[in-house]
């Protein structure tokens, strides 16, 4: 379970910042897009097109590329508000494992970020950089993993909403949305 909540907290660490909640109905999220991708090296893809979000991110780097079990995971991210952020502003947060969902809950943005030398208000205007490691497990149950991480204001306007989908295999193997990679 810790990896669940280290890996949920990568993903929202990554989002420096949705209308719908997971607590309402959830985010329409497309299968596989390439063009809904999140720039950089990682598995991360917008929920859906984010051209209306108040989050521009330009790029997300995950060393290494996929994850691996029993290793540090460095998390580079970079983007651009529209918008100051204020406190109040709130991460939806669901992991399923295959079909059943092991987490839903809701975390204070301000609280994340801080986790990560950030502050609110997150000013607009300003490109926002976080660099972030953690620990990930040797023991990584096999199976599909999706993360979900839908990010609003205190207005419940739409930040961003980002998704990424992990198979592990058994025997250290393990799947990034249909490509087989060996050795974890």
């Amino acid at each position: 379970m810790k990896f669940f909540t280290v890996a949920a907290s990568a993903l929202l660490a990554t989002s420096v910042s949705a209308r719908t909640t997971f607590f309402g109905s959830s985010p329409a999220i497309a299968p596989f897009d390439e063009s809904l991708s999140v720039p950089g090296e990682n598995p991360l893809q917008h929920c859906q097109n984010p051209k209306d979000d108040i989050l521009t991110l330009k790029s997300v780097d995950l060393s290494p590329n996929p994850p691996k079990a029993g290793q540090a995971l460095k998390i580079e991210a970079k983007g651009i508000l529209n918008e100051d952020i204020e406190d109040g502003a709130k991460i939806h947060l669901q992991v399923k494992y295959g079909l059943i969902t092991i987490i839903r809950q809701t975390a204070d943005l301000c609280d994340t970020v801080g986790k990560v030398d950030l502050e609110c208000p997150l000013h607009k205007n300003k490109e926002t950089a976080l660099s972030k490691d953690v620990d990930l497990p040797k023991e990584i149950p096999p199976g599909k993993y999706t993360v979900i991480a839908d990010v609003v204001t205190k207005d419940e306007a739409k930040i961003t909403c980002l998704t990424a989908t992990v198979e592990f295999k058994r025997g250290g193997g393990m799947v990034v949305e249909g490509e087989w990679k060996q050795g974890l």
